[in-house]
């Protein structure tokens, strides 16, 4: 004579039977404690022993304060599209179109597809790329750069699903702080070290900085800036530091007035990247502000812009091929084994031009 199954099997059995047929997903919330007692007409108490069996089998995840989610850690994600999506906030302009140049070159090597999408650095574009990758399976992995990720964002949800999933994401330049997610990034605090460090070497002890307020970029440069500042003894003025955000980059004159005001008493200015500082440029020769007699600028990137800028610009050097080069890589290896450490920081170096001038 059979034993009688135990209670708690039925639920168990229930959601094994749903995965196989495809009506339960990877990723999927499961019913609460509640539903399932209603359901199943068993006591919250034999409803957690069966959450508590298909948890020890990898089948669930209960994640405090959200619920619990079918994750199947126990099988192995096998290529389905050979694609790789490769998402950034801008893909025709700036430095982008070299990263992903050098990263389609090592996606196509492994037999991979790329995929490009850009979110214009706009949370509604990002959630909408996201919510295409969760209704449709199109990618085996994702390379993206985060949207304005000095903000609150609403989308953080949505990476948890695609991680509870177990499609592989790896972030570029920058991560959001909330996610265990591995990033390929220069390490933006020493680049912000650098650019303060050179002026300081050059002789100057009135030094602005302009930074990117809505992304963790600009805030590591910051952090970086204030570093070297408070490593020479020297004071840290408010009024010279100027936060700028994603629509100001865009209109820089709008600005003209502000900036000229906080950088008036300043010999030098740090420029969170190459684009502003060209913009600095054009605004100081409007205001017959000679660059670098009067002003010395230092900007991050080392882009065509600050090679070809009206004054070369001296500025910490991006590394655009290696970081490229380097991100899809590690995706390759993080889709053929998902525990694998995909993180990586760059340490950036100075490319010396003519934007700044020795004091001494």
């Amino acid at each position: 004579m059979n034993e009688k199954v135990p209670k708690y099997m039925e639920l168990v059995n229930w959601v094994k039977l749903k995965l196989e047929a495809g009506e339960l997903n990877t990723g999927d919330k499961l019913y609460s404690e509640n539903q399932l007692s209603k359901m199943f007409s068993m006591s919250r108490q034999t409803v957690r022993h069966g959450i508590s069996k298909l948890e020890q089998e990898g089948i669930v995840e209960r994640i405090q304060g959200s619920g619990t989610y079918l994750c199947n850690k126990g099988m192995v994600k096998q290529p389905k599209t050979l694609n790789i999506a490769v998402v950034t906030t801008y893909v025709d302009r700036y430095i982008f179109p070299n990263v992903i140049k050098e990263m389609e070159k090592v996606i196509s090597s492994a037999g991979y597809f790329t995929q490009i999408a850009f979110t214009y650095n706009t949370l509604e574009r990002e959630r909408a790329i996201l919510q295409k990758f969760l209704d449709h399976n199109i990618v085996d992995g994702i390379i993206i750069e985060p949207t304005k990720s000095g903000l609150p964002n609403p989308n953080i949800e949505l990476y948890r699903q695609l991680k509870r999933r177990k499609i592989p994401i790896i972030f570029i330049n920058c991560y959001y702080p909330n996610l265990d997610l591995p990033h390929v990034a220069m390490d933006d605090r020493i680049a912000g070290l650098l650019a303060v460090n050179h002026l300081i070497e050059a002789g100057h002890k009135r030094i602005a900085g302009i930074f990117k307020a809505d992304d963790r970029q600009g805030h590591f440069r910051y952090t970086g800036f204030i570093k070297g500042l408070l490593s020479a003894g020297l004071d840290i003025h408010d009024d010279h530091i100027i936060w700028i955000d994603t629509e100001d980059t865009n209109h820089m004159e709008d600005n003209e007035s502000r900036i000229l005001n906080r950088i008036k008493d300043c010999t030098a200015s740090v420029c969170y990247n190459d684009e502003v500082a060209v913009s600095i440029v054009e605004m100081c020769k409007r205001n017959k502000i000679s660059i670098p007699q009067q002003l010395s600028i230092i900007s991050i990137d080392d882009s065509d812009l600050a090679a070809y800028c009206e004054i070369p610009l001296t500025s910490i050097a991006y590394p655009i091929k290696e970081l490229g080069e380097k991100v899809a890589t590690n995706m390759i290896q993080l889709i053929q084994n998902y525990n694998f450490d995909a993180n990586y920081d760059f340490i950036p170096t100075i490319s010396m031009r003519d934007s700044v001038r020795r004091l001494r």
